[in-house]
């Protein structure tokens, strides 16, 4: 079993086209699929009994010299756009379609990463991929979605 977790900025942007990175896959891919198979982690799971157990009680990641979740929780701004957005999710669910789709959108973790405020260790990379001025842009831009969301979402 192998398994690949690679954003996609790896290909191109932190690893170059000059590599041969995307030859290497097309390959790779060519070579699963003519000698094995590719599944999902669920099928890998159901069809693959565990060799044992791994001890992992903190969260780990890759992102910061910390390893940890702070590049995503790690000040008021992240927290709080997370809380408003995670409210909204029973009323969205229970729209379905459109307006989930989008708060789905809005769930993932590049929106409060952009949101970071650490500039000691790990700053330039945080500013590096976001859109944003400052964090403080991020967070006023996600909240006016947000806010657009949840006026959708209550309309009725």
């Amino acid at each position: 079993v192998i398994n690949l977790f690679m954003d996609f900025e790896t290909f191109g942007e932190n690893i170059w086209k000059s590599t041969g990175i995307f030859e290497f896959m097309n390959e790779l891919i060519y070579k699963i699929v003519k000698e094995g198979n590719f599944m999902t982690v669920s099928e890998e799971a159901y069809f693959c009994k565990p060799a044992g157990a791994i001890s992992m009680p903190k969260t780990v990641t890759w992102a910061d010299k910390e390893r940890d979740l702070s590049a995503w929780f790690g000040n008021d701004l992240q927290k709080e756009a997370t809380r408003v957005l995670y409210d909204l999710l029973p009323l969205a669910r229970s729209h379905g379609g459109d307006v989930y789709d989008d708060w789905r959108r809005l769930s993932t973790s590049d929106h409060v990463y952009y949101m970071s405020t650490k500039y000691w260790s790990d700053g330039d990379v945080h500013a590096y991929f976001s859109p944003f001025d400052s964090p403080y842009d991020a967070f006023m831009y996600f909240m006016n979605v947000v806010r657009d969301l949840e006026y959708r979402l209550t309309k009725r």
